[in-house]
């Protein structure tokens, strides 16, 4: 039986909903949301943010962010940790709220984060 990951990816997903004003929603479909910062001269299409995606086994929260400066993953708890694969992505089969309420601080700073660097 396949597990139906949509309640997940609609938790994830509203996780970056409160940043489609200051950033540009570039995809909006089942399965997939995707935000990147506004056209600029640097970057004329803008630049990744980040993303959900509901994959096969799991939903993927990518997080450009942390990518681009691993220094905010410091402070990190070792629950959310276990959550990564790769630099910028977390997995999860089933909504966690403690997790959830972290990954949020850690998009905001992300997002604050691009603002210092004129990304965003």
């Amino acid at each position: 039986m396949q597990m139906s990951f949509e309640p997940t990816f609609d938790a994830l997903k509203q996780l970056l909903q409160p940043h489609a004003a200051t950033l540009a929603v570039t995809q909006d479909e089942a399965g997939l949301y995707s935000l990147y910062t506004q056209p600029n001269e640097q970057y004329p299409k803008g630049e990744f943010f980040a993303s959900v995606q509901i994959k096969k086994n799991y939903v993927s929260y990518y997080l450009m962010p942390v990518y681009c400066n691993p220094s905010l993953l410091e402070g990190m708890t070792p629950e959310l940790k276990r959550r990564m694969q790769g630099k910028s992505c977390f997995n999860f089969k089933k909504e966690d709220p403690a997790l959830l309420e972290q990954l949020a601080a850690l998009t905001a700073k992300g997002l604050e984060d691009y603002q210092k660097d004129g990304k965003a």
